[in-house]
């Protein structure tokens, strides 16, 4: 079964373990798929130190509200939510899941009380990112499979 509970503090070393657990199959593929200014453009230091750096930001901020998840009391997942309310929407602004917990319900059920969640505060729509690229597939898979709809959009770079 699975807990999601409010992140407290004490937790975030154990976010920041599973955070480089679940991006470390996602950034390789990533980088073979953009332009090499681009990724090291955004990672000059790496994709760990940025993504860590991001997500202790993220954390340790309040741009969103943030929730973990627990399976038998283990941080399993997390996820963090934000509201555009002239948009009447909720942005699942991240979410990950220990790679130990995935294909077995933990991203299904944070991103169905993400739902609740954002209904509980009467917005009419959900919405979430990710990349194009082969190494968010999986993502773009369970987004889909929660009933996500993709918008067609184009982002473009150009080397200066």
């Amino acid at each position: 079964m699975v807990e999601i509970v409010p992140y407290t503090p004490d937790r975030l070393d154990a976010v920041l373990a599973l955070t480089l657990r679940a991006w470390e199959p996602v950034f390789p593929l990533m980088q073979k798929d953009i332009p090499d200014y681009v990724f090291d453009a955004f990672y000059p230091d790496g994709w760990r130190k940025r993504q860590m750096a991001d997500v202790e930001a993220m954390f340790r901020g309040a741009e969103a509200e943030m929730w973990v998840a627990l399976v038998e009391g283990a941080l399993a997942g997390y996820l963090g939510l934000r509201v555009h309310p002239d948009d009447q929407m909720g942005e699942i602004h991240i979410i990950a899941v220990d790679p130990d917990h995935q294909r077995k319900g933990v991203g299904a059920a944070l991103m169905t009380f993400a739902f609740d969640w954002m209904r509980s505060r009467g917005l009419k729509m959900a919405f979430v990112e990710t990349g194009g690229d082969r190494g968010h597939a999986p993502a773009r898979a369970s987004y889909e499979r929660m009933g996500f709809e993709r918008y067609p959009v184009a982002r473009y770079f150009k080397r200066l």
